[in-house]
């Protein structure tokens, strides 16, 4: 199962995906193509705005990024990448997972 940890206080400080879904075999798997696809489009954009708007490690299976500029921008782009992925755990439960953690109740 892929899981994406979303860390917010007031604005979304990092997003995390890790995992594999588990839908298909390793290059069958559209549930992780999707996810992989999402992301690293939302990674590459940001970046082509603002090089230290986010920083970020990537891995097989593992993705952080950490927002380190605001912008409205910036923003729009990380909230789209949020609905999108949404989207996906709507159309395939058992392959991926969301929990937002705030600072209030923090995730470990």
């Amino acid at each position: 199962m892929i899981k994406v940890t979303i860390n917010s206080t007031d604005v979304i400080n990092s997003i995390e995906i890790k995992g594999h879904s588990g839908y298909s075999t390793s290059g069958y798997d559209i549930v992780c193509a999707s996810v992989s696809s999402i992301a690293i489009t939302t990674v590459n954009a940001v970046i082509s705005i603002s090089k230290n708007a986010i920083t970020y490690k990537e891995d097989n299976g593992y993705l952080l990024v950490n927002i380190n500029n605001h912008s409205s921008v910036v923003d729009k782009l990380i909230n789209n990448m949020i609905s999108l992925l949404e989207e996906m755990e709507k159309q395939y439960k058992k392959y991926i997972e969301i929990r937002r953690c705030h600072r209030w109740n923090w995730c470990n």
